[in-house]
């Protein structure tokens, strides 16, 4: 970490706890990305690859302890989306490599601001990501960040976002196999009285 009494500049914008992990997090500092391993004794810069170490929100993987989501923004004085490009940043590696997550997100006149609380995860696998901006646009990904949709458009400016699940995610339906070999089998019992009874009828017609 920098001067641990700074004059100004140490706002604690998000921490996230790494799944599986009484150690490790995360911090979107005001100006900064930072991982510590011992559970804040002390912490390494990770903002390695990103367009900007300044936003709010940060989000980590429900279930891999080396991933974290983000979404930097251009500076403190002009709060949004760098080059008027809405991209979520996802490292897989803990914080020494970060890639912009674009499909889907638009990737001309996005000034877009999402808040600390503007993004959040279910806990599926693959994990769901979602996020919202100050303009009122609510994201979705249901593939780690891989792709992205618009879920609504118009909202107001959405400054904390929940996740819900409601049940058990569905199984895939069985397979109808199993019931397709059980009519087969039934076939030749069928063939073999008919067979029978013809035998029978010619039978009796001799006597």
């Amino acid at each position: 970490m920098p001067d641990k009494h700074p004059e100004f500049g140490q706002c604690v914008h998000k921490v996230a706890r790494a799944a599986g992990s009484d150690s490790r997090l995360y911090l979107q500092n005001h100006w900064g990305l930072y991982r510590s391993d011992d559970a804040g004794q002390s912490w390494s810069d990770i903002a390695n690859g990103v367009p900007s170490d300044f936003g709010f929100p940060m989000v980590a993987h429900p279930h891999d302890a080396d991933t974290a989501f983000i979404v930097p923004l251009e500076s403190d004085g002009f709060r949004v989306t760098p080059e008027a490009k809405l991209r979520v940043y996802r490292t897989r590696d803990g914080g020494n490599s970060w890639q912009p997550m674009t499909r889907g997100l638009p990737q001309k006149e996005a000034l877009e601001t999402v808040l600390r609380d503007g993004m959040t995860s279910d806990r599926l696998d693959p994990a769901g990501i979602y996020f919202g901006t100050r303009s009122g646009k609510l994201f979705a990904s249901t593939d780690e960040g891989d792709s992205w949709r618009l879920l609504r458009d118009g909202l107001p400016p959405i400054v904390c976002l929940k996740v819900a699940m409601v049940g058990e995610p569905k199984a895939p339906r069985a397979r109808q196999a199993p019931e397709r070999t059980k009519a087969r089998k039934r076939r030749p019992a069928a063939r073999a009285i008919k067979r029978k009874g013809r035998v029978a009828r010619k039978a009796g017609r001799r006597k």
